[in-house]
């Protein structure tokens, strides 16, 4: 099969499309041929060596963490599924390799919503169980004032809608021409950057509860300062929140934490009443994968990249 994979950290250039041998489900997986699969920024810090030690893998690697697409093989002690039958999910890395490939094997997933479509749903399943890994484990619901810097990006468009869903107030940082998207999406825009402590204050003077930073931006102290305890911010983006006492969240490799994978069947419940979209950047086809990590090196894509088979 067709798949994208790097075989020497580095640039761009370092992406091929190679014939590798298509994976099988084994055991309570399910392989789907693959409609669409997402790019992350994790692919991007794998594919340069940025996380070479924080999540090693073997090379050459085949990139992409989640997919769409149609299933065509159920493995052992599968229940509830068949081929045929469309589905959005995330593969397990350590033991069948990427999602960018024609072929992937899921370990959780849920029915694909009519409303999304596949580009959508395809860059869908990784940043939602982002998100509600973030949002479980800062116990936002009702009441709850919530910040999100960095909120027009993939994770952060999910995040929002995720939380406005369980009742939460939403404050969202972007530019100022991502501002009438956030607040389409549920949220109060702000402005990041300087001042951003006053700006804030102005729009929650009663203060935020919970801030999760997508950004990485280095704003930690002053969101730190906001929620009032590092144990209230959580960040997905910066590998120096530790020094700053704040959690990194992440679902794989040593001291991750534990996969919110519950949150694909509740978000396709969002997106079938209308309470959930998808918002995608850019859908490139596989083989112009160089320009969709360019892209997201840019770090101002609006929503998710999508690579599409």
């Amino acid at each position: 099969m067709k798949a994208l994979q790097f075989s020497a950290y580095g640039p761009v250039s370092v992406l091929e499309i190679a014939e590798v041998p298509a994976p099988h489900a084994g055991p309570g997986q399910i392989r789907v041929a693959v409609r669409a699969s997402g790019v992350t920024p994790a692919d991007r810090y794998l594919r340069s060596g940025r996380f070479r030690d924080l999540l090693p893998v073997p090379l050459p690697h085949v990139l992409g963490v989640d997919a769409a697409g149609v299933v065509d093989e159920v493995g052992p002690g599968v229940l509830g599924v068949r081929p045929g039958d469309a589905v959005f999910g995330l593969v397990d890395l350590a033991k069948h390799g990427g999602a960018n490939a024609e072929y992937a094997v899921l370990a959780d997933w849920a029915p694909k919503p009519d409303a999304l479509s596949w580009e959508q749903a395809g860059g869908a399943a990784g940043n939602v169980e982002t998100a509600t890994r973030v949002l479980d484990r800062l116990e936002v619901g009702t009441g709850t004032t919530l910040l999100i810097e960095g909120a027009a990006g993939g994770v952060g468009t999910i995040a929002v809608q995720l939380a406005a869903a369980r009742g939460a107030t939403v404050i969202g940082t972007a530019g100022p021409h991502n501002h009438a998207f956030l607040a389409g999406l549920g949220a109060t825009p702000t402005t990041y950057g300087p001042g951003l402590g006053e700006r804030v204050t102005a729009l929650a003077p009663d203060g935020v509860d919970a801030v999760l930073d997508c950004a990485g931006s280095g704003s930690l102290p002053e969101l730190v300062s906001l929620a009032g305890s590092p144990d209230r911010v959580v960040s997905i983006a910066d590998p120096e929140a530790p020094r700053h006492g704040v959690h990194l969240s992440r679902s794989a490799g040593p001291g991750g934490d534990l996969p919110a994978v519950h949150g694909l069947a509740e978000a396709a419940a969002l997106a079938e009443q209308g309470r959930l979209t998808v918002p995608v950047a850019a859908a490139f086809p596989v083989e112009r994968a160089a320009e969709a990590h360019e892209l997201s090196g840019t770090g101002h894509a609006r929503g998710k990249i999508v690579l599409t088979f």
